[in-house]
Protein backbone atom coordinates (compact mmCIF):
# COMPACT_ATOMS: atom_id res chain seq x y z
CA UNK A 1 0.00 0.00 0.00
CA UNK A 2 1.69 3.37 -1.21
CA UNK A 3 0.60 7.24 -0.81
CA UNK A 4 2.28 9.11 -3.84
CA UNK A 5 5.53 9.22 -3.64
CA UNK A 6 7.90 12.14 -3.87
CA UNK A 7 7.46 12.61 -7.78
CA UNK A 8 3.62 11.41 -8.55
CA UNK A 9 3.27 14.45 -5.77
CA UNK A 10 4.50 16.94 -8.00
CA UNK A 11 2.85 15.96 -10.57
CA UNK A 12 -0.53 15.69 -8.37
CA UNK A 13 0.11 19.40 -7.08
CA UNK A 14 0.47 20.17 -11.13
CA UNK A 15 -2.77 18.40 -11.97
CA UNK A 16 -4.54 20.23 -8.69
CA UNK A 17 -3.22 23.58 -9.74
CA UNK A 18 -5.12 23.24 -13.22
CA UNK A 19 -8.43 23.62 -11.64
CA UNK A 20 -10.11 26.30 -9.74
CA UNK A 21 -12.10 23.37 -7.42
CA UNK A 22 -9.18 20.90 -6.49
CA UNK A 23 -11.82 18.04 -5.89
CA UNK A 24 -12.72 18.40 -10.14
CA UNK A 25 -9.13 16.70 -10.10
CA UNK A 26 -10.41 13.79 -8.56
CA UNK A 27 -10.00 11.45 -11.72
CA UNK A 28 -6.62 12.45 -13.13
CA UNK A 29 -5.71 11.63 -9.59
CA UNK A 30 -7.27 8.29 -9.70
CA UNK A 31 -5.23 7.83 -12.49
CA UNK A 32 -2.19 8.72 -11.43
CA UNK A 33 -2.02 6.55 -8.43
CA UNK A 34 -2.49 3.48 -11.03
CA UNK A 35 0.22 4.58 -13.09
CA UNK A 36 2.77 4.61 -9.72
CA UNK A 37 1.22 1.23 -8.40
CA UNK A 38 -0.38 -0.58 -11.09
CA UNK A 39 -3.89 -0.20 -9.36
CA UNK A 40 -5.17 2.29 -6.30
CA UNK A 41 -4.32 1.77 -2.98
CA UNK A 42 -6.10 2.30 -0.35
CA UNK A 43 -3.13 4.92 1.39
CA UNK A 44 -3.29 6.72 -2.37
CA UNK A 45 -7.05 7.10 -2.06
CA UNK A 46 -6.32 8.95 1.47
CA UNK A 47 -3.74 10.56 0.60
CA UNK A 48 -6.17 11.91 -2.94
CA UNK A 49 -8.09 12.98 -0.42
CA UNK A 50 -6.13 15.20 1.22
CA UNK A 51 -5.15 16.65 -0.98
CA UNK A 52 -8.35 17.77 -2.74
CA UNK A 53 -10.18 18.39 0.75
CA UNK A 54 -12.57 15.52 0.36
CA UNK A 55 -13.29 12.45 2.10
CA UNK A 56 -11.89 9.04 1.91
CA UNK A 57 -15.08 7.59 0.92
CA UNK A 58 -16.03 10.48 -2.09
CA UNK A 59 -12.47 9.40 -3.52
CA UNK A 60 -13.63 5.78 -3.37
CA UNK A 61 -17.12 6.38 -4.70
CA UNK A 62 -15.12 7.85 -7.58
CA UNK A 63 -12.79 5.53 -8.14
CA UNK A 64 -15.56 2.55 -7.92
CA UNK A 65 -17.51 4.07 -10.60
CA UNK A 66 -15.37 3.70 -13.11
CA UNK A 67 -14.28 0.36 -14.41
CA UNK A 68 -10.51 1.07 -15.89
CA UNK A 69 -9.42 2.05 -12.61
CA UNK A 70 -9.15 -1.32 -10.37
CA UNK A 71 -8.48 -1.19 -6.56
CA UNK A 72 -6.47 -5.02 -6.36
CA UNK A 73 -3.33 -5.81 -8.59
CA UNK A 74 -3.95 -7.03 -11.55
CA UNK A 75 -1.42 -8.39 -14.46
CA UNK A 76 1.05 -6.09 -16.12
CA UNK A 77 -1.04 -6.42 -19.64
CA UNK A 78 -5.21 -6.16 -19.34
CA UNK A 79 -6.82 -7.88 -21.93
CA UNK A 80 -10.34 -6.55 -22.64
CA UNK A 81 -12.34 -8.71 -24.96
CA UNK A 82 -15.26 -7.01 -26.37
CA UNK A 83 -18.52 -8.94 -25.96
CA UNK A 84 -20.79 -6.28 -27.42
CA UNK A 85 -23.90 -7.20 -30.12
CA UNK A 86 -21.87 -6.35 -32.97
CA UNK A 87 -18.80 -8.05 -31.91
CA UNK A 88 -20.83 -11.27 -30.72
CA UNK A 89 -22.00 -11.43 -33.70
CA UNK A 90 -18.65 -11.69 -35.14
CA UNK A 91 -17.35 -14.19 -32.78
CA UNK A 92 -16.35 -12.77 -29.47
CA UNK A 93 -17.97 -15.52 -27.85
CA UNK A 94 -15.64 -18.18 -29.65
CA UNK A 95 -12.65 -16.07 -28.99
CA UNK A 96 -13.37 -15.62 -25.14
CA UNK A 97 -13.44 -19.24 -24.54
CA UNK A 98 -10.47 -19.30 -26.89
CA UNK A 99 -8.46 -16.72 -24.68
CA UNK A 100 -9.24 -18.98 -21.47
CA UNK A 101 -7.93 -21.87 -23.29
CA UNK A 102 -4.96 -20.39 -24.08
CA UNK A 103 -4.61 -18.23 -20.64
CA UNK A 104 -5.69 -21.10 -17.96
CA UNK A 105 -7.71 -18.31 -16.47
CA UNK A 106 -11.75 -17.14 -16.73
CA UNK A 107 -12.39 -13.54 -17.36
CA UNK A 108 -11.38 -11.54 -14.35
CA UNK A 109 -7.98 -13.99 -13.64
CA UNK A 110 -4.85 -13.19 -13.85
CA UNK A 111 -1.97 -15.76 -15.47
CA UNK A 112 0.23 -16.94 -12.82
CA UNK A 113 3.52 -15.48 -14.52
CA UNK A 114 1.28 -12.17 -13.87
CA UNK A 115 1.89 -10.57 -17.10
CA UNK A 116 -1.76 -10.50 -18.44
CA UNK A 117 -5.33 -10.37 -16.76
CA UNK A 118 -8.05 -11.18 -18.93
CA UNK A 119 -11.76 -9.01 -18.99
CA UNK A 120 -14.63 -9.66 -21.03
CA UNK A 121 -16.85 -6.86 -21.43
CA UNK A 122 -19.82 -5.10 -22.78
CA UNK A 123 -18.44 -2.40 -25.23
CA UNK A 124 -15.69 -1.06 -26.34
CA UNK A 125 -16.92 1.52 -29.09
CA UNK A 126 -15.63 -0.16 -31.92
CA UNK A 127 -18.21 -1.78 -33.82
CA UNK A 128 -16.94 -1.37 -37.32
CA UNK A 129 -14.18 -3.34 -35.94
CA UNK A 130 -15.27 -6.36 -34.49
CA UNK A 131 -14.47 -8.39 -32.83
CA UNK A 132 -12.33 -6.41 -31.31
CA UNK A 133 -10.00 -5.85 -27.50
CA UNK A 134 -8.08 -3.84 -25.88
CA UNK A 135 -4.66 -3.99 -24.72
CA UNK A 136 -3.93 -1.44 -21.14
CA UNK A 137 -6.91 -0.23 -23.27
CA UNK A 138 -5.00 0.46 -26.93
CA UNK A 139 -7.02 -1.30 -29.82
CA UNK A 140 -6.76 -4.36 -31.55
CA UNK A 141 -9.20 -4.75 -34.40
CA UNK A 142 -10.71 -8.07 -36.18
CA UNK A 143 -9.07 -10.33 -33.97
CA UNK A 144 -9.07 -13.90 -35.25
CA UNK A 145 -7.63 -17.02 -32.61
CA UNK A 146 -4.38 -16.91 -34.61
CA UNK A 147 -4.14 -13.65 -33.98
CA UNK A 148 -5.02 -13.79 -30.26
CA UNK A 149 -1.95 -16.25 -29.65
CA UNK A 150 0.86 -13.94 -31.65
CA UNK A 151 -0.48 -10.86 -29.03
CA UNK A 152 -0.02 -13.23 -25.83
CA UNK A 153 3.76 -14.64 -27.33
CA UNK A 154 4.25 -10.69 -28.00
CA UNK A 155 3.10 -9.41 -24.51
CA UNK A 156 5.43 -12.40 -22.49
CA UNK A 157 8.40 -11.75 -24.71
CA UNK A 158 7.46 -8.12 -24.16
CA UNK A 159 7.68 -7.31 -28.02
CA UNK A 160 4.26 -5.96 -28.53
CA UNK A 161 3.47 -2.08 -28.56
CA UNK A 162 1.32 -1.73 -25.60
CA UNK A 163 1.87 1.25 -22.48
CA UNK A 164 1.93 -0.29 -19.24
CA UNK A 165 -1.12 -0.60 -17.61
CA UNK A 166 -2.60 1.98 -15.68
CA UNK A 167 -0.42 4.86 -18.01
CA UNK A 168 -3.09 8.13 -18.79
CA UNK A 169 -2.79 8.50 -22.39
CA UNK A 170 -5.21 9.49 -25.18
CA UNK A 171 -6.47 6.81 -27.39
CA UNK A 172 -7.03 7.49 -31.06
CA UNK A 173 -8.59 4.82 -33.23
CA UNK A 174 -8.09 5.22 -37.01
CA UNK A 175 -11.18 3.45 -39.39
CA UNK A 176 -10.02 3.19 -42.75
CA UNK A 177 -12.14 4.75 -45.49
CA UNK A 178 -13.16 1.76 -46.69
CA UNK A 179 -15.18 1.23 -42.98
CA UNK A 180 -15.82 4.20 -42.47
CA UNK A 181 -19.71 5.02 -42.51
CA UNK A 182 -19.40 8.27 -44.12
CA UNK A 183 -21.88 11.61 -44.70
CA UNK A 184 -25.63 10.17 -45.91
CA UNK A 185 -26.50 12.33 -48.63
CA UNK A 186 -30.08 14.03 -48.55
CA UNK A 187 -33.34 11.76 -49.36
CA UNK A 188 -33.35 11.43 -53.11
CA UNK A 189 -29.64 11.45 -53.84
CA UNK A 190 -28.77 8.14 -53.57
CA UNK A 191 -27.85 5.60 -51.00
CA UNK A 192 -24.62 6.48 -48.27
CA UNK A 193 -21.39 4.69 -49.13
CA UNK A 194 -22.00 2.60 -46.02
CA UNK A 195 -25.02 1.09 -47.88
CA UNK A 196 -23.39 0.60 -51.09
CA UNK A 197 -20.49 -1.50 -49.46
CA UNK A 198 -22.86 -3.49 -47.53
CA UNK A 199 -25.38 -4.39 -49.95
CA UNK A 200 -28.84 -5.93 -48.65
CA UNK A 201 -28.87 -10.30 -49.06
CA UNK A 202 -32.99 -9.92 -49.08
CA UNK A 203 -33.28 -9.26 -52.66
CA UNK A 204 -35.71 -6.39 -52.40
CA UNK A 205 -33.57 -3.99 -51.89
CA UNK A 206 -34.07 -2.59 -48.79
Amino acid sequence: MARFNANSLGVAQEIIARYPVPRSALIPLLHLAQEQDGYVTEDAMAHIAELVGVTPAEVMGTCSFYEMLKRAPVGEYMVNICNGISCHLLGSSDLIHHAEATLGVRPGGTTDDGKITLEAVECIAACTEAPCLQVNYRYRNRVTADDFDQLVSELRDDTAKAAPHGQLAMVRQHIGDDRRAGVSPPNGQGEPAWMARNPSDNGDGS
